[in-house]
């Protein structure tokens, strides 16, 4: 989605940075895993494959993607970002007539990673984010209004549905065929405020610049 093609969200943890070119090497390389393959429903892709994934994922007016990033070694400005990639999250717009619904997917490729509660602030960082968009004037208003977030995981993953459940998703549905729970949240006032409140470190920044900044760090 270009609303976040210059966009960076830094936590405390972590940092969000768009899904660019440069990191489909590495991602590629993850999804040739066996097990991500199938806690992520996925088909393993040729390279080029994936280039043209990252290419739409950058385009489609329905998707919004950010690669998670190791905010301690990202501080490092003589290490490349490609080597500080933990994983991705995703939005999707799934429902045309509603434009307040979408999924939220979310992966921690790197399996030494998981377990430091990586997951439940990039969560909560990329629902604040979806919801301040909506909130922020003048044109963010009509381009992600996400009130109501989805996520659908897969039944043996259940770190995952532990995760959101303790985010107050609840359980929406059951897929037996597909062997997977689709758990939902609607943001009302409460939601709202405590949401609010949780990610009230995050900054957001101008990645371009943020990039030239960390180049000029590193040049001779």
């Amino acid at each position: 989605m270009r609303i976040n093609e210059n966009t960076l969200l830094e936590g405390n943890q972590v940092v969000l940075v768009p899904y660019n070119a440069d990191h489909v090497p590495r991602y590629h390389e993850w999804m040739k895993s066996h097990e991500l393959q199938q806690l992520t429903a996925s088909e393993p892709l040729t390279l080029q494959q994936e280039y043209d994934m990252q290419r739409s994922w950058r385009e489609d007016e329905d998707k919004c993607t950010f690669i998670i990033l190791d905010k301690q070694r990202w501080a490092d400005s003589s290490v490349q970002e490609e080597q500080c990639m933990v994983g991705d999250v995703n939005i999707f717009l799934t429902d045309p007539s509603d434009p307040s619904l979408a999924e939220l997917e979310i992966m921690i490729a790197e399996p030494s990673y998981r377990g430091r509660g990586i997951g439940k602030e990039v969560t909560c960082m990329m629902m604040s984010y979806g919801y301040l968009l909506m909130c922020s004037p003048p044109t963010a208003v009509t381009k992600l209004g996400i009130q109501k977030f989805e996520a659908k995981i897969g039944l043996d993953n259940q770190v995952s549905i532990a995760m959101f459940k303790k985010l107050h998703f609840h359980k929406l549905s059951m897929c037996k065929v597909f062997k997977e729970v689709t758990l939902g949240l609607t943001v009302d006032d409460s939601v709202r405020t405590k949401l609010l409140a949780d990610t009230a470190y995050m900054k957001e920044r101008d990645y371009r610049q943020t990039c030239s900044n960390r180049q000029e760090l590193t040049s001779p």
